[in-house]
């Protein structure tokens, strides 16, 4: 399928500006941040309206990082959770970034969500945040109950390297011998150590995730070519995926990631674990939080929602806890 319209129009205009501006990959971490932040003002649509509480958690080197609670689900006893890691190429994106869509996920299910703002590189460079990922992690363990939060009934999930973030969560878990949760919702992730696929060289550019912008943030984040191995970086470097969450897989048809989220989802089924690996015409990279573009952003978050649901319906497997 040909480019959904509304998005060819906006990257048609969007690609006839490049010249006047700097690439990203041309910016300091600042400037890319301030770029990114003020795009998701242009791209997406303000949040539904529901209860949040900003919390401040530990880390394991004392450090603090915020998080962001929203509640959305009915009743005073604890409430299922979705433990959501942002996207942003690990230099960019927070809480605020993501807030549209972290709302729809809550108010939808509904839900309780949080959401990390896990420290970022060039300043904090790897692992540091797949750390505060799992610090995060072990608080909500502790914690979550006293904020409203069944550790029970919970899933762990995010798009881009917020998708990395939370299967190398489950890898991590099940090595440490850990019951899964009951889902990872994975939106277009990254997965490979080396960014040398097929479909990395035919959207490379004028597709929203530009090639050399990739590049960019994984040099700002990793320490050496050594980092690129380890399997918090790369799941696809995982010896062994088998015993993992059941996963939703949501790749885009234009996204330079498709392949490697497709190698993923093979992986993860060759390894016994379930799979719904959904693909979106004629969509592009970060489509979840593109509500101002295109009607299909609506159209995922709902399934995003009915998934959420349906797993934290569904009878009581084990979970993390």
């Amino acid at each position: 399928m040909a480019l959904h319209p509304d998005l060819q129009a906006f990257l048609e205009l969007a690609n006839a500006q490049a010249s006047s501006r700097p690439r990203m990959s041309q910016m300091t971490a600042a400037q890319a941040r301030a770029a990114y932040d003020n795009a998701t003002l242009a791209l997406d649509l303000p949040g539904d309206d529901l209860p949040t509480e900003d919390l401040d958690l530990p880390t394991r080197d004392g450090a603090r990082i915020r998080a962001r609670l929203y509640r959305a689900a009915p009743g005073h006893t604890a409430a299922p959770c979705l433990l959501f890691l942002h996207g942003g190429g690990y230099v960019l994106g927070g809480l605020e970034s993501h807030d549209s869509l972290c709302r729809s996920l809550a108010l939808g299910t509904p839900c309780n969500v949080l959401a990390i703002d896990y420290r970022l590189a060039p300043e904090h460079r790897f692992p540091t945040a797949f750390l505060d990922a799992q610090d995060a992690l072990a608080w909500l363990l502790e914690h979550g109950g006293r904020h409203g939060l069944d550790a029970q009934r919970l899933a762990i999930g995010g798009d881009s390297v917020g998708g990395t973030l939370a299967t190398a969560l489950c890898i991590a878990a099940r090595d440490a011998g850990m019951p899964q949760p009951l889902l990872q919702l994975l939106l277009y992730p990254c997965t490979a150590a080396q960014q040398d696929s097929d479909s990395h060289a035919r959207l490379a550019t004028g597709h929203l995730l530009e090639g050399d912008t990739l590049a960019w943030m994984f040099g700002q984040y990793l320490r050496s070519d050594a980092d690129r191995q380890d399997w918090r970086f790369a799941p696809l470097q995982a010896s062994d995926l088998g015993r993992l969450a059941p996963t939703l897989m949501v790749l885009a048809e234009y996204d330079p990631l498709i392949d490697e989220g497709k190698r993923y989802a093979e992986r993860l089924q060759a390894a016994g674990v379930a799979v719904d690996l959904q693909i979106y015409a004629g969509m592009v990279h970060d489509f979840a939080r593109l509500g101002a573009l295109t009607e299909e952003t609506e159209v995922l978050r709902g399934r995003l929602c009915k998934a959420l649901a349906h797993a934290f319906q569904a009878a009581r497997s084990p979970a993390l806890a």
